[in-house]
């Protein structure tokens, strides 16, 4: 009798041992260094600094306008680098750079020299969001019963990022006081942070290369017969409706995120009030990984960033249309609890309707929406600012922003 297995008899799987929460939230620290500390802890940054270099709103706006011009460019390259690179070389070299200019942003009080560092703080970050939230969708893949939680924990890394931003801004801000353009201060202190996540993203960077080299074929491990046909490819008329959708969203949320600090203190909010307001919404944000991964596995179509984009809305016109601090409260606390969740849904909405090979030309075209509308925003939230209706009236404009996407994202279907 021979003792070799039939060439019939089903061989087991070996087991999974992939660490999938804990590579998630290792990956989170490259949203926390793209978005939370490298694009919105300028908001925390903006009101001294405008103060000290005599800025105006239009000026002070046009930093981040610059931010996301720089994000665009990234975007753009995403699709060239990703070819030639891995995403999680590109994921490395980018949180590298962004730490760099970061560092560098301290070392300048001409206006020029700074947007050209926040625009290539904004390609930078742009490299490391996107393959981060790339290789989290993979991550997804291989675990779809709980991918939308997988996903939100990626982005909900950005509430990390901006959590540490408002302890550690007004801490450095406080120590520097003395010191000429004690900003600058921060700015380095924000650069070391960076520099220690980057470290730390080395460890999930090196497991998923190893993983991807052992297991090439994403959708054989997932059962791509029950999900969208091998054959179809991204095309940009598909997903017109999302696309035009998560505009709106890019125009509205960044001016409130660039802003609604400067809106406080104008109204009077004292420095500590300013901190635990900034320091719920990045709870809130990281909060957020739960609270919509239900609503990101449910919906195929459009659903989930349209009732996303109507929330944001509301929360980002409660400042402009009162002081009561609990409802301020509970702007922040809206916001944080539902913006990012608005950038995995678009993760979300692709992982659904495309195969894993057109993942990545997907995530590139909505990064590039995403960077367009962040481009209007500040600026003309900036320049509204600057006229009689003062800040309150471009937190205006940034809701009914969000209001628009919301109704062009409700007309997505499902592919």
């Amino acid at each position: 009798m021979s003792r070799h297995p039939s060439p019939a008899s089903p061989v087991p799987d070996a087991p999974d041992r992939t660490p999938y929460l804990r590579l998630a939230l290792a990956l989170s620290l490259g949203a926390a260094v793209s978005l939370g500390i490298t694009r919105f802890a300028y908001g925390l940054l903006l009101p001294p600094m405008r103060d000290d270099l005599g800025w105006s709103y239009t000026l002070a706006g046009a930093m981040n306008t610059a931010n996301a011009v720089g994000y665009l460019i990234g975007a753009l390259a995403m699709s060239w680098l990703l070819k030639r690179l891995s995403p999680m070389r590109v994921l490395l070299a980018g949180s590298v750079l962004a730490t760099l200019f970061m560092a560098a942003s301290g070392f300048f009080t001409d206006a020029t020299a700074l947007l050209l560092q926040r625009c290539l703080a904004g390609v930078a970050s742009a490299l490391v969001f996107s393959t981060g939230g790339l290789l989290a969708a993979r991550l997804g893949a291989r675990q779809p019963h709980r991918s939308g939680f997988l996903l939100g924990l990626y982005y909900g890394g950005t509430g990390l990022g901006i959590v540490v931003s408002a302890f550690g801004v007004p801490w450095l801000l406080e120590r520097a006081a003395d010191q000429p353009h004690g900003w600058a201060w921060a700015w380095w202190g924000l650069a070391l942070l960076c520099a220690l996540a980057t470290a730390l993203l080395a460890w999930p960077a090196r497991v998923l290369a190893a993983s991807e080299a052992a297991r090439p074929a994403v959708a054989a491990s997932t059962g791509q017969a029950a999900g969208p046909p091998a054959s179809r490819v991204f095309r940009m008329r598909d997903f017109a409706f999302a696309l035009a959708g998560y505009a709106g969203f890019g125009v509205g949320y960044i001016g409130y995120m660039t802003f609604v600090i400067a809106l406080l203190r104008e109204q009077g909010s004292s420095p500590g009030a300013i901190t635990l307001f900034y320091a719920l919404l990045g709870v809130a944000v990281v909060a957020s990984s739960r609270i919509w991964a239900g609503l990101l596995d449910r919906h195929k179509s459009g659903q989930a960033l349209a009732r996303l984009n109507a929330l944001l809305g509301v929360a980002a016109i409660l400042p402009a249309l009162t002081t009561a601090w609990p409802l301020v409260i509970a702007s922040g606390l809206l916001f944080g609890g539902v913006f990012l969740s608005v950038v995995a849904s678009t993760t979300a909405l692709v992982r659904h309707n495309l195969p894993p090979a057109q993942w990545a030309a997907g995530i590139s075209a909505f990064t590039v929406i995403f960077a367009a509308g962040q481009i209007v925003g500040p600026t003309v939230v900036g320049l509204i600012a600057d006229g009689p209706g003062g800040l309150a009236r471009g937190l205006v404009f940034s809701a009914l922003a969000l209001w628009v996407g919301a109704a062009l994202a409700l007309r997505q279907r499902a592919l």
